[in-house]
């Protein structure tokens, strides 16, 4: 039932402040981010700073179980992952740290960081050293500007299903999704 709304400068302004957080991070042009949320602002807020970094974020459906999860982070090899406290589905409330923790811990790749965004409806636990809370750290933050990149230079991994054998990831680089964007529009 929440509803906000971003004019484009707004947008554009988070967008920069989180990106500050990122590369607070150590995250910097081609690292991967993982970004495993649910369908919230702070996603395409996310996706969007890893594009003004210059980094290369893939997006994992929020909720998928550690096991899935853990073959993505082990497949992507990310710096950081972005995750919420939980998702909502219809009424019910899925945790997701302790999803993103098992996942962690199967995965032979360890993230240096993970920015939890805490919701209302579900707290997270934390983890002291590589566990960054998004609100905190975008109050302490100055703004990323820009990193120039190539049409050429990857933008996101997007895995397949993984039904046939293991999820295979699919790099799109900035100028092939901005022509298949203009060709959709």
């Amino acid at each position: 039932g929440t509803k906000k709304t971003y004019t484009y400068s707004e947008l554009r302004d988070e967008v920069a402040l989180f990106a500050g957080v990122l590369a607070a991070q150590g995250v910097s042009k081609g690292d991967r981010v993982i970004v495993y949320m649910p369908m919230i602002a702070e996603a395409a807020i996310a996706m969007l700073a890893c594009a003004r970094l210059g980094a290369v974020h893939s997006v994992v459906f929020g909720g998928f179980a550690a096991n899935e999860l853990a073959v993505r982070i082990d497949d992507a090899k990310p710096k950081a992952i972005v995750t919420a406290s939980c998702g909502i589905e219809t009424n019910k409330v899925i945790e997701y740290k302790p999803l993103l923790d098992s996942a962690i811990e199967i995965a032979k790749h360890k993230p240096e960081h993970c920015v939890i965004l805490q919701r209302a409806q579900a707290t997270a636990s934390m983890i002291d050293g590589r566990d960054v809370d998004w609100t905190g750290a975008m109050s302490t933050v100055q703004p990323a500007e820009c990193v120039p990149v190539m049409a050429t230079d990857p933008l996101y991994i997007l895995y397949t299903s993984g039904t046939t054998g293991e999820p295979k990831g699919v790099m799109r680089d900035n100028g092939g999704h901005m022509v298949a964007l203009k060709w959709s529009m």
